[in-house]
């Protein structure tokens, strides 16, 4: 009798315990469902924002490059199916290669100049001097101005009979050069008016990444003998890499995009010699009195195929840089 109390009374126990356990139980799991609840009220709007202003966009020009579209039926709809057919007419026409070849040239030399003196200058300011804040601030203005403010004062700027880089030109007994008219100089010109838009970024980013690394470092390195420019390459220098490969990378997308300070400038001219990606997708589909979105939508689909491209070489790059650590 004894021993069907004890058990009976250890099943009560048992049980209690089970009914506290599934008590404190359910508090839990709706809590976890409460915090998923609120984890996807926070994301819906960056996913809508993500599918209203990039994947619809994207899906819709991928769409625009596959079909036969005209006027009539940009607006009305029922455009064939042309499956790639604006792809070969793309690369078929005459203006493809040199329009690569100027996409190529413009980015890489505005990535090149950009980055080198920004760094220049990023180690200039990080001495720390009087009125180092307020030319520093001065630097931003380039980055700061509307584009289109940019462009019309290097269009001035660079103009052929009254513009200030003539006339410089002419107190050193240089004749003038056409700038923008002339087709072997319009590319270099929208070129160095685009490294000059770009170097605060690369200014302000490096600058950062330079005010992160310890001065121990530094003191260290000098005790131990090492010049100025040993400092800045043996300890600086890699310790930028990280900082170093996004500004390029982020440098490189902004690049390949480049649309209205060339538009501005010479409108892709003379003869297409500055003609980009860029300006060439746009005057296919919006500045021809017949446009042509089809090849312009798979022109712009081409520059973001490249743009994916070396982003995914820069995440590799990232994976490397975080496994060797």
């Amino acid at each position: 009798m004894n021993d069907t109390t004890q058990r009976a009374r250890h099943a009560g126990r048992a049980t209690e315990a089970a009914g506290r356990a599934a008590s404190r139980a359910r508090p839990k799991a709706a809590h976890r469902r409460s915090g998923h609840w609120t984890a996807w009220a926070f994301l819906l709007p960056l996913v809508a924002y993500l599918v209203l202003f990039y994947a619809y966009p994207l899906y819709r020009n991928v769409e625009l490059s596959l079909r036969d579209y005209n006027v009539r039926s940009f607006v009305h709809g029922g455009a064939p199916f042309a499956g790639l057919d604006n792809y070969a007419e793309v690369v078929r026409d005459a203006t493809f290669w040199p329009a690569l070849w100027h996409t190529a040239v413009f980015t890489l030399v505005s990535l090149v100049f950009q980055f080198f003196i920004g760094l220049g200058l990023a180690v200039f300011f990080n001495r720390h001097f009087k009125l180092s804040v307020v030319l520093r601030a001065l630097f931003l203005v380039p980055w700061l101005l509307p584009l289109i403010v940019s462009a019309s004062t290097w269009t001035l700027l660079l103009n052929s009979e009254a513009g200030a880089v003539n006339w410089l030109l002419g107190l050193g007994g240089i004749g003038p050069v056409d700038w923008l008219t002339s087709p072997h100089w319009s590319l270099a010109s929208v070129t160095i008016a685009n490294i000059w838009i770009g170097i605060p970024f690369n200014l302000v980013i490096l600058y950062s990444g330079l005010q992160s690394v310890p001065d121990e470092l530094y003191e260290a390195a000098a005790l131990d003998g090492a010049s100025a420019w040993q400092r800045f390459w043996r300890i600086a220098f890699p310790l930028l890499r990280p900082v170093s490969a996004i500004t390029l990378m982020l440098g490189l997308v902004y690049t390949l995009k480049v649309f209205d300070l060339i538009w501005i400038m010479t409108r892709g001219g003379p003869a297409d010699s500055s003609a980009t990606f860029a300006t060439w997708s746009y005057q296919l589909g919006f500045a021809n009195p017949l446009p042509s979105f089809g090849p312009g939508a798979a022109v712009g689909n081409l520059l973001v195929l490249a743009a994916l491209a070396f982003g995914l070489l820069y995440i590799r790059f990232e994976r490397r840089q975080r496994e060797a650590l």
